[in-house]
């Protein structure tokens, strides 16, 4: 399989909404246009795609702030999984975020999500002792 991993285009929308879907990533208070809308204003160029033969089988958004680098919507379609995808994606992105000096990268996994949990501890990724916090800033209604 010829997985090509590139920047996203305004083009790839329907689909990597369409997979974000599909990957149960969504959630009613986030509104995955919105979303990808605010992430284009920003780091652009950390927002990539996996493509199999012309189809949008993964996506991964990530930032850095100068301190950590953060990655979200890391998707990988049912039918792709175990492929390799998800894993050059996360390599393709750590490799941008080390050229900008990112010296440590966070994500986040919802705690019942044993599938993704048991991908990232299998490609290095370990379990800080932290709380996550938040506070919405501006509702997607």
């Amino acid at each position: 399989m010829d997985i090509s991993i590139r920047s996203y285009v305004e083009t790839d929308e329907p689909a990597v909404v369409a997979l974000w879907r599909l990957c149960e990533l969504t959630r009613p208070w986030n509104d995955p246009h919105k979303d990808i809308a605010r992430k284009l204003t920003v780091q652009r160029e950390l927002f990539r795609v996996a493509v199999v033969g012309g189809q949008v089988v993964g996506t991964v958004m990530a930032g850095y702030d100068g301190h950590r680098g953060w990655v979200n919507y890391l998707a990988v379609h049912p039918g792709h999984r175990k492929s390799g995808v998800g894993r050059r994606l996360m390599l393709d992105v750590e490799r941008l975020l080390q050229a900008m000096g990112c010296p440590k990268l966070n994500l986040q996994v919802r705690g019942d999500n044993a599938t993704a949990l048991g991908f990232y501890e299998a490609i290095g990724y370990g379990r800080d002792d932290t709380v996550s916090l938040g506070r919405r800033l501006i509702a997607d209604d």
